[in-house]
């Protein structure tokens, strides 16, 4: 395992490597429209467009296209387009999209539930419901992002399927395949993929501070994992400089992914 630190390593926090992971799921993109869903994917989205990726397409959580990248939490100054509810589904159905969501329950498939808790019949605890979690699943990328990884979230089976995963993708057949990814999951212990035979989880890289060992302990399945695991790639000096001064100045990172 790779074990060199820099001062950009040293200085970087759990919260800002979880942003870089996340602003890499969006590298060399292209024209498409970004969806982050919680805090960190948002800030990584727009770091990407910052960066790396700079024809990425980010709204306003409404209905307007924005032309600036301004601070979470503030206005945008310029818009350059309308988004209204029909053309984001078109795009949706088209997979110009990218979308991260959240999971309240994830398996080694990929399947997620954002539905309930429990037996769907008679849950212990409702949820958001199903949403759009279907057809994002299976029109466009799809990657989910998780802040407090744990057993309760990474199950061996989820209670309800509302996105999509590869084993249930695969018997669907063709019309179910043919649009599906799911690209990255990210979680506040590292980046995970699917790039297996069986098409099942496999850890991808360590967020600096965190060994194999946490990451099986806080997961309840076996994960596919790497005889030789490398960290997540460390933030650049200006990444560092974009995300503390001008994408998030007000450090509500730190909040979603308190420092260890």
């Amino acid at each position: 395992m790779n074990t060199a630190t820099t001062t950009a390593t040293a200085s970087a926090t759990r919260a800002e490597y979880c942003v870089v992971a996340c602003a890499e799921a969006w590298r060399d993109a292209g024209e498409i429209l970004a969806s982050p869903m919680g805090t960190i994917p948002s800030i990584g989205a727009r770091l990407a467009r910052l960066t790396f990726s700079p024809d990425l397409l980010l709204t306003d959580g409404e209905a307007l296209l924005m032309a600036d990248v301004p601070a979470l939490g503030a206005p945008s100054g310029t818009t350059e387009g309308w988004l209204p509810y029909r053309q984001h589904l078109a795009l949706v159905a088209s997979g110009r999209r990218h979308v991260m969501m959240g999971a309240s329950q994830i398996d080694r498939y990929g399947n997620q539930n954002i539905s309930c808790i429990g037996d769907w019949a008679q849950p212990k605890r409702q949820l958001l419901g199903v949403r759009g979690a279907p057809v994002n699943t299976l029109n466009n990328p799809t990657s989910y992002w998780v802040p407090r990884h744990s057993t309760r979230v990474f199950v061996e089976k989820v209670d309800m399927v509302s996105g999509v995963g590869y084993d249930r993708a695969a018997a669907a057949g063709p019309s179910a395949t043919r649009y599906h990814r799911i690209p990255e999951v990210i979680s506040d212990l590292g980046v995970f993929d699917f790039e297996t035979p069986d098409r099942t989880m496999r850890l991808r890289s360590l967020h600096p501070g965190v060994t194999v060992a946490q990451v099986r302990e806080a997961t309840g399945f076996a994960l596919t994992i790497p005889e030789d695991v490398p960290y997540t790639r460390e933030p650049t000096a200006d990444e560092l400089r974009l995300i503390r001064e001008v994408i998030d100045p007000n450090g509500v990172r730190e909040r979603e992914v308190p420092s260890p």
